[in-house]
């Protein structure tokens, strides 16, 4: 029926074959750890730049730590606490402003202020406005200090103090 004939008819794998599997399913399991190892220890660790500092999100100590993280490595429990990096360099900001002068004629004017948050007062930065807070804050403050400064002098006055 067959044109072949087999030569070799035991199934039982050799000596050297089960040692080769044995060797090949300790290296798959040290593999495997080794990624879990490397991937719980990832999760574990988060790095602050230069130039910026972190505040500490904390859901069983109830929301943002008071301590501010410096540059650097630092350690985390995943899940449980959660990084906020906030950029702490100093940054120029343009408000734009059209306000009265004391002889109530319109002036379009722009203000550049140069700013930086202060470092131990992050957190409740962080808690009371968010990480947007330039956003929220500087426009007001600037507009009320712009309204305030133009409405002393008259448009004459404006033009010829301009520097």
């Amino acid at each position: 029926d067959t044109l072949f004939q087999p030569t070799h008819t035991s199934q039982r794998p050799s000596h050297q074959a089960t040692s080769m599997e044995a060797a090949l399913n300790r290296l798959g399991r040290a593999t495997g750890a080794l990624a879990v190892g490397t991937f719980t220890v990832s999760q574990c660790l988060y790095t602050v730049d230069g130039g910026e500092r972190a505040v500490m999100f904390d859901t069983l100590r109830g929301g943002i730590l008071p301590d501010v993280r410096k540059e650097g490595t630092h350690f985390i429990v995943p899940i449980i606490q959660r990084p906020v990096i906030m950029d702490i360099r100093t940054k120029p900001r343009e408000v734009p402003s059209v306000t009265g002068t004391k002889d109530l004629q319109m002036v379009n004017i722009k203000l550049r202020v140069l700013w930086r948050p202060i470092e131990e007062e992050l957190p409740t930065l962080y808690r009371e406005l968010g990480t947007d807070f330039d956003e929220r804050v500087l426009p007001s403050i600037g507009n009320e200090v712009l309204k305030s400064v133009v409405a002393q002098y008259n448009a004459e006055e404006l033009l010829s103090k301009r520097e």
